[in-house]
């Protein structure tokens, strides 16, 4: 941690409940590296020494193996997914009994852990719901008998629903376990777009009357009226082809494609030639629209690119997922489908087939 000037909030600590203050375990880096919040190896030790649990957070992001295995997953469950670690030190817990507000999977790794799951307080919560609104509700569900109460070791496996209460101690050496987080698209996301898409209704963006009293029921009972009449006339007419570009943004947000070597890419651009072989940059989300006269879209998550409309075949093939080589790209000149690969390459959409 600390050779690679590891920063919060990609660890923190926590004891017996408590989450640490980060200056408990972090300082500078010293002479050209003064940022504060870098892992101070020896400040870790001596927390985890006296009972402290680490976190290593997002390491679906900084540990290579988990960046490819977290990638695939969220591929698969069709939602995002986030990875961190747990080492507890013997008996000890770092978290009192609580509910996330995404699905977990527990991975087991190095030493033995007892968990103790409840019944959710409140089923299925949203990202904005988390379980210190309803701490006392919380405390009060984890003195009941538990519906699990299990050891994990390593190689077991645990799912923890969203909503679902649980607490874990180390028994008698140091335990290790990863958590697959998988914040889940959920319906309520749905309401979210069509709001969102309401905004475009006048009657919706209309003002109340002046001098109002919105503490006032009475006063309020002919506006909410309106405007409920005209929200149920605007939902009635959204179509999925509305709904899909804001979920789709949101979700593409909070995925990460295949990372890429920016120098190795620059010079595979520079390079290549009719004998260059690319292929798509695995787990990049993009649509690809249809052709037009002049143009056709490639949409990514952060941008979109243009291009002629008699490339839209190379592309096509570019995106199918296999490995393609430049001179033999359908619908282009050797020349023209090299230059279409050094723009695809520069913007990050196709990588060297070697990569």
């Amino acid at each position: 941690m600390s050779t690679r000037g590891l920063r919060t909030p990609f660890l923190r600590m926590a004891k017996r409940g408590s989450v640490l203050d980060v200056t408990r375990f972090t300082r500078s880096g010293g002479a050209g590296a003064e940022i504060a919040d870098q892992a101070a190896d020896d400040k870790v030790l001596a927390e985890f020494a006296d009972g402290a649990t680490l976190v290593l957070q997002g390491l679906h992001r900084i540990w290579p193996p988990l960046v490819d295995f977290g990638a695939q997953l969220a591929a698969d469950l069709g939602h995002p997914v986030q990875i961190n670690a747990y080492v507890t030190p013997p008996s000890n817990r770092g978290f009192d009994a609580h509910y996330d507000v995404h699905d977990v999977f527990v991975l087991q790794v190095s030493g033995e852990k007892r968990w103790l799951v409840h019944p959710p307080v409140h089923p299925d919560p949203l990202r904005d719901q988390p379980w210190t609104d309803r701490r006392d509700a919380v405390a009060t569900r984890a003195t009941e008998e538990p519906v699990i109460d299990t050891v994990l070791r390593p190689g077991d496996a645990l799912y923890l629903p969203r909503g679902w209460l649980h607490s874990a101690e180390a028994l008698g050496d140091t335990s290790i376990h990863l958590t697959v987080g998988v914040p889940a698209t959920t319906r309520y996301a749905l309401v979210e777009a069509l709001l969102a898409l309401a905004a475009d209704t006048p009657e919706l963006r209309a003002s109340l009357p002046l001098g109002v009293d919105v503490g006032d029921p009475e006063q309020l009972a002919a506006d909410l009226k309106t405007t409920v009449e005209a929200l149920v006339e605007r939902l009635g007419t959204v179509a999925p082809a509305d709904v899909v570009p804001r979920l789709r943004r949101r979700h593409w947000n909070a995925t990460r494609s295949e990372p890429i070597r920016p120098l190795a890419q620059a010079a595979a651009a520079a390079g290549t030639d009719g004998a260059t072989t690319v292929r798509r940059r695995g787990h990049l989300r993009y649509t690809l629209g249809d052709r037009d006269d002049e143009n056709v879209v490639l949409r990514l998550p952060d941008r979109t690119v243009t291009l002629p409309a008699g490339c839209h075949d190379a592309v096509a093939a570019l995106l199918d997922g296999n490995d393609h080589r430049v001179d033999g790209l359908p619908g282009l000149a050797p020349d023209d489908a090299a230059v279409l690969v050094r723009r695809l390459l520069r913007e990050a959409v196709v990588v060297p087939a070697s990569s």
